[in-house]
């Protein structure tokens, strides 16, 4: 964690670093998140089964409300800065199940470039 959000700023930021094969579980935020990749390759993935392959440099925003994941790749490091604002009583994140290894195995086939 950089930063965690406390009033009145409610701003989260945290450099978030995945080993090849890791992610997160499925999740969601209040109020949204911007992902800023600093290092290699990831994927970050939504309940509809779109799935974008991101790489140093890029910026994916996830909207208030959708239920997505992301991670790196199978054979790949991913780091990113993650930002969320707050909703008032914490960061605004609700964390949901486990993202399958079927489920991740199917992203890593035919990503889209951000």
């Amino acid at each position: 964690m950089i930063s965690a959000p406390a009033e009145p700023a409610r701003l989260a930021a945290a450099l978030v670093r995945f080993t090849p094969g890791a992610r997160t579980h499925w999740h969601a935020h209040a109020l949204g998140q911007v992902l800023y990749v600093t290092d290699g390759v990831g994927l970050v993935g939504t309940r509809d089964g779109e799935v974008v392959r991101v790489s140093v440099g890029d910026t994916v925003r996830c909207p208030a409300g959708e239920e997505h994941w992301h991670g790196a790749t199978g054979t790949t490091l991913m780091a990113h800065l993650a930002l969320v604002v707050g909703d008032g009583t914490g960061d605004g994140t609700t964390w949901l199940e486990p993202v399958t290894d079927e489920q991740y195995t199917a992203a890593g086939e035919h990503p889209a470039q951000p």
